[in-house]
């Protein structure tokens, strides 16, 4: 895809997107002064039906208001002058909006019982993250292009199935630092790893036909990092064409995905093809089921007896003279309406004891109890003595 035939999907997506919307604001440039771009622009809103409100920012000073008057030749009925950057103006634009969007009796609404669930859709440029989304949402609010780069931003898209509400972040690819063509890309990436942060799930794409890279790898990394619950979508199944044997084929690239991304072996795992809509459906029943799973606990009882054994069985090494002992655990309580992974509190005579392989062996002995698919396990340690032991 060139870049005209981008542009042209630019103005499609405005197009859908004005459709969609209860007031539009448009934002020009007051120093810059009236464009060829700007007049275009209000020749597509003129034609909706919708609410405009025209805003002409940077006027930082009153010595600047001559320059809104320019924009008057618009023809729009409703024009504010601000200045972003200074505060100027925004109470009046806000006054504005609120008397033009429809009240909450006129807005037909679903109930909505929980909060809707954030989903950040991250991968390395061209994996099809964008088509991913449209596939999703069965529209093309996200643009797809073969253009590197494209979504240079995170893009949020609202989304709704059987009541449900969704979040989908559309994030910029992440690619290497040494390859950020611009200072542009690298904020970009900034924002794709707080998108990442901010989720409740996400979802890693990667190109099945290549396999996962040095640089899915590390995209997997920044989601176990931030603690985050994961599916891992094996995309564009439809170019995956081995000459023979395709079911045995796709069952040995996804187990090498797996080898691959063995630090992530909490995430569930899906064949897609966002281009064909194969199996897309199926991400919905693995969101459901994270949810679920994430609301189940463990009981004080059962914990401690698994733990127990567990030490009982493989006793954990000395560390600078020191055994790390249990005293008593317990599954922390969930707080807010966030899915959140399950949280154990662990009593012990000294939490720096602890290593990294008998941590993951802990977590491998409670995901025994219950699997916790596609959620991490976090293992909070307290220092704590015979004396002072909770139990006693």
């Amino acid at each position: 895809m060139g870049e005209s035939e981008l542009l042209r999907d630019v103005r499609r997506v405005v197009n859908q997107t004005i459709g969609d919307s209860d007031v539009l604001i448009f934002v020009v440039d007051g120093k810059d002064g009236l464009s060829p771009i700007d007049q275009e622009i209000a020749r597509m809103l003129r034609r909706s039906d919708r609410p405009v409100i025209l805003v002409v920012n940077k006027i930082d000073h009153d010595k600047h208001s001559n320059f809104a008057i320019e924009f008057d030749s618009l023809g729009f009925e409703r024009n504010v002058a601000i200045s972003a950057e200074h505060n100027r103006g925004i109470s009046e634009l806000i006054d504005q909006i609120e008397k033009l969007l429809p009240s909450p009796s006129e807005s037909v609404q679903a109930p909505r019982s929980e909060r809707p669930l954030a989903v950040a859709i991250v991968g390395r440029p061209n994996v099809g993250k964008s088509s991913l989304i449209n596939s999703i949402v069965r529209n093309e609010r996200a643009i797809v292009s073969e253009l590197a780069g494209t979504t240079r931003d995170a893009i949020d898209i609202s989304y709704e199935q059987e009541v449900k509400q969704f979040v989908f972040i559309d994030t910029a690819g992440i690619r290497r630092r040494s390859q950020h063509s611009s200072s542009v890309e690298v904020f970009s990436v900034m924002r794709a790893e707080r998108s990442i942060r901010r989720a409740d799930v996400c979802v890693l794409v990667v190109d099945l036909s290549s396999g996962v890279t040095a640089q899915d790898k590390r995209i997997a990394g920044l989601i176990q990092e931030a603690h985050k619950s994961c599916i891992v979508v094996l995309n564009k199944w439809d170019l995956f064409k081995p000459k023979r044997g395709e079911k045995g084929a796709i069952v040995e690239r996804v187990k090498e995905a797996r080898e691959r991304l063995f630090f992530l072996d909490y995430g569930s795992f899906l064949v897609a093809s966002a281009l064909t809509n194969q199996n897309v459906d199926r991400l919905f029943g693995l969101i459901e089921r994270i949810r679920a799973v994430a609301k189940k606990r463990i009981g004080t009882g059962v914990l401690n007896r698994l733990l127990r054994a567990a030490f009982a069985a493989n006793p954990p090494p000395m560390r600078k003279g020191k055994r790390l002992k249990l005293f008593y655990a317990a599954q922390a309580a969930g707080t807010g309406d966030r899915l959140q992974p399950p949280e154990f509190v662990l009593f012990v005579n000294d939490p720096a004891s602890l290593i990294e392989h008998y941590k993951r062996y802990l977590e491998g002995k409670i995901r025994e109890a219950e699997s916790y698919e596609g959620l991490p396990i976090l293992l909070r340690l307290r220092p704590r003595t015979e004396k002072n032991n909770p139990r006693s």
